[in-house]
This record gives structure tokens, C-alpha cells and sequence, in this order.
């Protein structure tokens, strides 16, 4: 007997975003299996961020739908997105400068920590004078562990400017986590960082997915993007041009013409690539 295929945790039909008589997005079709990693890669302008700001409710659709895990996704604020189970990090780094790091993510907590505004009124009206409410402490711990699996337990107290900047990638991903979703969007994590913090970086994304959350990853770092992902989908001008493996992926020759360029530039892109 077969094996069933694997059930999508996104499935994308027809969707377009235009500005004006501009098409950021035309007609894309995709779908990303759940506990995979699916990278989305492109020229610049290619639409990639354009799509994580539609799935995660920043901007709405002209056309099309998003189906996630099975269910239309049609809330229209970012907050409803996120209690559903969507995150994402950002291509520039948006954190709280004056906040520690263990605040950063307690701070990504807050979507999950009550219930209701019910049950945050009770919880601060049962609080005893000068004592910690036990969902701060829970807050806390979940925040300790999840520093502590990127690595960042000896910073915790560190405020999030003091951090080098690729430790406030990893902060920004470690409050992304505080959410406990299950879709990560991960919006060119490996900008800026050295060779030794990208293999890191690899090391991590590996260890989100063996935890269950399915992520969906835009970058630039060739070797990342293809080291790493399950599936590779490529835009160019806000249009698929091609989709497969990464090795499928690498040898089409719209790809090459497109993302990768020409002649000399192509093959040199391509050798790094590898």
C-alpha cells in the first residue's frame, strides 16, 4: 500500500496583492506540508515578503484564499492570525531595545497566558500583596526554556540592545516560539550574520521543525536555503516560476535565468549554491 501523502499545514489558491496597476503577487498557488521546511526564494521585489504580510494579516488579498490546516484563514487581524497559530519573525530586527531578553519573550506569551480578560482580571485580584502571580512564574519558566534552546539562557537578563545582532535574531525567533505556533514564518534569518552563526542558524531551524512547527523560510544564503528545505517554490515578479526539491529547484533553467542570472555570474552562483 502507499504511503498517504503528507496533509498541508498551508495550502495557498490563486492568491494576488496589486498596489495600483502593480502585481506584488499574481494568482500564487502553493502548498506547504506540515512538518516541513518550504523555503520561498526570489529576486528582490520578487513578493516574498508581501505574502508573509498576507498570511499573517498585515495586509488583505485582492484575490484568492488561504486554507490553514484545513480551515479557511479569513480573520483580518494579526492577533486573530497568531491565536490561530501563525508567527513570524521580520527581515529588519523589531525588538523592545529597553526590555531583557527574558521579557522579550514572556512578552510573546501574553497571546496564550489567559483565556479571557475574565481570567486575567481574576488572576490579578487573587494575586497576594508583593507576590509574583503563578501565570507570570509559568510565563517565566516557558521563557527560561525557550532562551535556553537557542541558546541564550546566560543572557537572559541582558537587555535585547546589549545582545550581538545575531543573538537578537535568535531573541526575535525564541518570542516568535512564545507564541507556540505551528507555522513559523521566518523572513531572511540568516541577514547579516558570519558563517559560524548561518550553521547555527541551520541547527535551529532543524530543531523548531523536530519539534513540530512547520516553517516557512524567505532567504537569500543559497547554501542555507538549500541545505535545509524539504521544498523550494521561487517567485519573480510576483509570479511562480518554478517549484520541487532543492535539486530540482537549482537546475531549472528559469531559475538560473532568473534568481541566479547569466553566463559567468550564474555558474559561480550555482558552484556556491552547491
Amino acid at each position: 500500500m502507499p504511503e498517504a501523502a503528507t496533509p498541508a499545514c498551508l495550502s495557498i489558491k490563486g492568491l494576488t496583492k496589486r498596489f495600483g496597476g502593480f502585481f506584488a503577487l499574481n494568482g500564487l498557488d502553493m502548498d506547504v506540508a506540515t512538518g516541513a521546511i518550504h523555503a520561498l526564494i526570489g529576486p528582490n521585489g520578487a513578493g516574498k515578503t508581501t505574502f508573509f504580510n498576507l498570511l499573517t494579516g498585515v495586509l488583505n488579498a485582492d484575490e484568492g484564499a488561504i486554507v490553514f490546516e484545513g480551515s479557511l484563514l479569513d480573520e483580518a487581524r494579526p492577533s486573530r492570525r497568531t491565536a490561530r497559530g501563525i508567527a513570524r519573525t521580520f527581515q529588519n530586527i523589531r525588538l523592545f531595545p529597553h526590555l531583557t531578553a527574558i521579557e522579550t519573550v514572556m512578552i510573546g506569551e501574553l497571546c496564550r497566558a489567559y483565556g479571557s480578560t475574565w481570567g486575567a482580571l481574576r488572576g490579578a485580584a487573587l494575586r497576594r500583596p508583593f507576590g509574583e502571580a503563578a501565570e507570570e512564574r509559568r510565563m517565566r519558566e516557558n521563557a527560561m526554556a525557550l532562551l535556553a534552546f537557542l541558546g541564550l539562557a546566560a543572557q537572559a537578563d541582558e537587555r535585547a540592545s546589549n545582545l550581538s545582532y545575531g543573538d537578537q535574531r535568535k531573541l526575535e525567533i525564541a518570542r516568535a516560539l512564545a507564541t507556540q505556533p505551528r507555522l513559523l514564518l521566518l523572513d531572511e534569518p540568516a541577514a547579516g550574520l558570519n558563517p559560524q552563526e548561518t550553521a547555527a542558524l541551520d541547527a535551529v531551524i532543524t530543531r523548531i521543525r523536530d519539534r513540530g512547527v512547520t516553517v516557512v523560510l524567505i532567504e537569500h544564503d543559497m547554501n542555507l536555503v538549500m541545505g535545509i528545505s524539504d521544498r523550494v517554490t521561487v517567485l519573480n515578479f510576483g509570479t511562480k516560476i518554478a517549484e520541487g526539491t532543492p535539486a530540482e529547484v537549482q537546475g531549472n533553467p528559469a531559475v538560473i535565468t532568473a534568481y541566479l542570472g547569466t553566463g559567468a555570474e550564474a555558474k559561480q552562483k550555482q558552484g556556491a549554491a552547491a
